[in-house]
């Protein structure tokens, strides 16, 4: 199964590579008489790409690395006046990375409910630290959560596993072409006793959207990852995928509905699971984000029900 996800990527590159040595780039260093200034040594180059004309803005360098045919050099930005993007509350991540040097905070708490099993589980704060580095196109990630699960015989409360991961903008959007970005990724053994998985777990998420209009926009998420579970031998690989459709009700409210699920390998039982989740974002200026979720588990080795809440806020 890794050796697939290698060949799709592989694949991937090689339509997109090409492009990399053709398309020419430049920065924007303001505005003037609502037409963005270059600030690039070639502004020929600029001006025969579309960056004239462009919409003023704080841009910044070039957030993908690579791009389709037809993306002008504008369409290879950041824009930083523009409202935070969150990979919260769906369960779907974000395509879009935060741009070099400025960092996002998005924390949350998650009640969920299994009827089956007898137990409630609350994690908090559901901590995702996202940090520009180097490259606008380059995202690292860390991940922290706490958990507490109560059933008819015991509570348990802990930690769970650090997560780590590298956010890498592929291609912006050109058409019916997406939107992507890869982002490798790792669950390592720190958490309290009772929740640590006792080894690296590895994998690899694939993340992909397009703007549909102004106003909506669809996204999913493809992963393959390493996972370990107390009613299996060994350690085995689980793929995830995710289908998420969002809309803009107001410039500040925002809803969306969205599906996702768990496959284990051929051979594991017990770890196939399918949920329906929905949600609400409200922005409070550009950089501060509320937001709330809930969703209903749709087969027998789903949970029941979950709730959750959130905010995120970006530092720019």
């Amino acid at each position: 199964m890794l050796r697939l996800v290698t060949q799709i990527v592989a694949l991937i590159f090689l339509l997109v590579a090409p492009v990399w040595a053709e398309l020419p780039f430049c920065l924007v260093d303001g505005c003037d008489g609502g037409v963005c200034v270059p600030v690039a040594s070639d502004p020929v180059a600029c001006d025969s790409v579309g960056c004239d004309g462009s919409p003023c803005g704080d841009f910044s360098g070039r957030a993908f690395l690579f791009a389709w045919p037809g993306n002008n050099a504008s369409e290879l930005r950041l824009n930083f006046a523009e409202p935070l993007v969150t990979d919260r509350p769906d369960f779907t991540e974000a395509s879009s990375t935060v741009g070099r040097g400025v960092t996002q905070f998005e924390l949350g708490y998650t009640y969920v409910r299994n009827d089956d099993a007898g137990t409630d589980q609350h994690s908090a704060p559901e901590l995702l630290i996202r940090q520009g580095l180097w490259k606008d196109w380059l995202e690292l990630r860390v991940a922290y959560t706490g958990l507490a699960i109560a059933d008819s015989i015991e509570d348990i409360t802990g930690s769970d596993d650090l997560y780590l991961g590298v956010k890498i903008g592929l291609t912006p959007q050109c058409g019916c072409l997406p939107e992507m970005s890869i982002m490798p990724q790792m669950l390592v053994p720190t958490g309290s006793s009772s929740f640590t998985n006792d080894e690296v777990l590895p994998g690899v998420n694939w993340l992909w959207g397009w703007d549909l209009n102004e106003r909506w926009a669809f996204a999913g998420n493809t992963q393959v990852n390493r996972a370990v579970d107390d009613s299996q031998p060994a350690a085995f690989t689980i793929w995830t995928q995710s289908l998420a459709l969002s809309t803009s009700l107001t410039d500040r409210l925002g809803v969306y509905g969205e599906w996702f699920g768990y496959a284990a390998e051929k051979g594991v039982e017990g770890l196939d699971e399918q949920y329906l989740s929905g949600g609400m974002t409200v922005l409070f200026g550009n950089n501060v984000q509320w937001d709330f979720r809930g969703g209903l588990g749709l087969n027998d080795d789903s949970d029941d029900y979950f709730v959750g809440t959130g905010l995120s806020l970006r530092f720019l």
